[in-house]
């Protein structure tokens, strides 16, 4: 049984065991990404990232620290995202201690050196060019700045060039303060779990200071008609990003827009896969993903399509949209997308790391909005949940969300193939 626990320090555990396994991932999760930034402090939180991998007081190198891991058969890894961050650690078993040691000794002791912090400007700006060299990458901070606009929300995690040049370890070391520490971190481990777990983890995480957490600017969301944003680029292909304002995080309607979002373009069998690419031949990736922050939220359709076919394959897609409106989905569609997303989520959380982080992720939000760990869905009741929406549901949710003024086309295309596109943003 899974379980939450209150450590002496009052950091929160999330005990997540794993019947038969054989590994163990440790994920320290921190409330603070790029929406928690200021304008001067925009990309601070994921350069930091890359900081804590750089050495510690008791292993002062990135060597060192590196190799220790990798001596142990660890797979590792850091992520940044605009609400939170995460550190894990994916160890035999066996290992837990030390990984649960080395995730606390990293983050409580980090010796953000000067010279690491120089040497990493130069990895972090080719991380930026290597992202605006992908138009498939790049395209979700279009679409993000073109729902956003110049706020938190809308301005790209990994943060500008010039941002990166400029900051000084003290600019490190006082964001450090602020936003890591007991009031913003939580801790989860997942698979076989030891023995002496809360020992284990008392002792690994004895260090973590209190701190001032700064919370986050709140999100506005401000739209009267159609949204249009190009990023002018000579690219083979034109990559848009067509769809919705939605929901937060915890909303009501929160699993009728998961399944309607796989409806759309969560398979190959999906409408918007069979719709514009095997019947049409107009893309060779096409999908729909949903992302929902603490105060807000979108459906978003993805593709790259010939550029002169660019507004053919709007059409398409806001058509399918459209059909979502006027038409519930049939019993055999709906019922064949319930077995399939139950059935990824069964296998995706095999891997004690995918289970840390999927219900890491739901308790990070959830400490955010200040509400009880508790409220954690396990799998069994997540499907319980997918499996109670009905098809008026669906279609009410596609009434809601598809209506011209939370409509929104980002572009990664050469300027002189856009033509005007307004007219296709129209589902009324």
């Amino acid at each position: 049984m899974s379980a939450i626990i209150t450590l002496k320090n009052n950091l929160p555990l999330i005990a997540l065991p794993i019947a038969g396994a054989k590994t163990t991932t440790v994920l320290l999760l921190v409330a603070t990404g790029s929406k928690y930034e200021t304008r001067a402090q925009s990309g601070l939180s994921h350069f930091l990232e890359h900081m804590f991998f750089k050495g510690t007081t008791r292993r002062p190198s990135a060597l060192i620290l590196s190799s220790e891991l990798d001596g142990l058969g660890a797979e590792y890894n850091a992520f940044t995202s605009k609400e939170y961050t995460g550190y894990w650690i994916k160890t035999a078993a066996n290992q837990a201690g030390r990984a649960l040691e080395i995730v606390g000794d990293m983050l409580t002791a980090p010796l953000l050196a000067e010279e690491e912090i120089n040497r990493e400007k130069g990895v972090i700006i080719e991380e930026l060019n290597m992202y605006l060299d992908n138009p498939r990458w790049h395209i979700e901070d279009v679409w993000e700045e073109l729902l956003y606009g110049d706020t938190p929300a809308g301005w790209p995690t990994i943060g500008t060039k010039d941002n990166i040049k400029s900051w000084q370890r003290t600019d490190f070391l006082r964001y450090y303060r602020s936003q890591y520490g007991l009031a913003s971190s939580l801790l989860v481990v997942a698979g076989q779990l030891p023995d002496n777990l809360n020992d284990l983890a008392e002792i690994a995480f004895a260090d973590l200071a209190g701190n001032d957490w700064q919370n986050k600017t709140p999100t506005r969301e401000t739209q009267s008609e159609p949204g249009l944003k190009l990023f002018a680029k000579a690219t083979d292909q034109a990559h848009l990003a067509l769809g919705a304002r939605a929901y937060a995080f915890g909303h009501a309607d929160e699993f009728a827009l998961k399944i309607l979002t796989a409806v759309l373009g969560g398979s190959m069998s999906s409408r918007l896969f069979s719709n514009l690419r095997e019947r049409h031949g107009l893309a060779y990736y096409v999908n729909t993903s949903l992302e929902s922050y603490t105060d807000s939220g979108y459906l978003v359709s993805n593709a790259g399509v010939p550029l002169n076919e660019l507004p053919r394959a709007i059409g398409i897609i806001r058509d399918e949209y459209r059909r979502l409106i006027q038409e519930a989905v049939p019993t055999d569609e709906l019922n064949k997308v319930k077995d399939m997303m139950a059935g990824k989520l069964a296998m995706h959380l095999e891997a004690s790391d995918d289970l840390a982080q999927w219900s890491g992720r739901q308790a990070i939000l959830l400490k955010q909005q200040q509400r009880p760990l508790a409220e954690i869905l396990t799998p069994e009741q997540t499907v319980e949940r997918l499996r109670a929406v009905n098809a008026s549901d669906i279609q009410r949710v596609a009434q809601n969300i598809f209506r011209d003024e939370r409509l929104n086309l980002a572009l990664i295309a050469p300027e002189q193939n856009t033509m005007p596109l307004g007219e296709l943003l129209r589902l009324s």
